[in-house]
């Protein structure tokens, strides 16, 4: 059986890394989104990071970010990836991995099949690429709104040059579905492993990995 890598994203405690690392996820994302429920400072974010275990991948998730921000992050916080989550176009993503020396993974917003067209312009340059549900019109958030999409979108897709993640309303209850439907090898969850915006369940975060996983 292949295995399925877990991201849990906008972690605020040290418990968090904890209950994420013990439940086997593969990554832990830090959310440097001001708006958002789930952001930390740099600060905290280098505090929380020293927690991981080695071995468990750390991202730092950025929204349209300067150069003078993200270097700040990055010299201040011990991470192994970037997550763009804004327009970065790209060209930007191929700026960043040379200016950081990080691999990278873009994401897109996905709600028809036409927007699947929007891969082929960063699959070459990004190191991964992570599928998420396109935001709601007027969302103040890029992710984490607990919406799904069509998985059926996916389901005869060409495959792509870079690994792939998934996410957008994934839960413990539907995430083996979306397994199922999409092909997906790795999946990202941020609200569906909280019991209120930005408190993680630990709970939840164990039942998420294991159905995830197939256990």
């Amino acid at each position: 059986m292949t295995e399925i890598r877990s991201k849990i994203c906008g972690l605020k405690t040290a418990e968090d890394i904890q209950a994420a690392a013990e439940a086997g996820a593969a990554y832990i994302g830090f959310n440097f989104f001001p708006k958002s429920p789930r952001s930390v400072t740099v600060a905290e974010a280098a505090a929380l990071a020293v927690e991981a275990p080695v071995g468990l991948c750390k991202v730092a998730l950025v929204v349209n970010m300067d150069d003078t921000e993200l270097d700040a992050i990055v010299a201040g916080v011990p991470l192994d990836m970037l997550q763009l989550h804004g327009h970065e176009s790209p060209e930007r993503v191929a700026e960043l991995k040379a200016r950081h020396g990080l691999p990278v993974m873009k994401v897109l917003g996905i709600s028809e099949p036409a927007d699947l067209a929007r891969i082929a312009e960063y699959e070459q340059v990004a190191d991964q690429i992570l599928v998420d549900a396109k935001a709601p019109k007027g969302a103040v958030l890029p992710g984490g709104n607990g919406v799904t999409f069509d998985w059926s979108i996916l389901a005869k897709k060409k495959y792509w040059q870079c690994p792939w993640m998934l996410a957008g309303g994934l839960t413990p209850e539907n995430v083996g579905q979306a397994i199922r439907r999409t092909g997906a090898r790795q999946v990202d969850v941020a609200s569906g492993v909280e019991s209120a915006p930005g408190q993680k369940d630990p709970d939840l975060i164990r039942a998420f990995v294991a159905a995830a996983s197939g256990r």
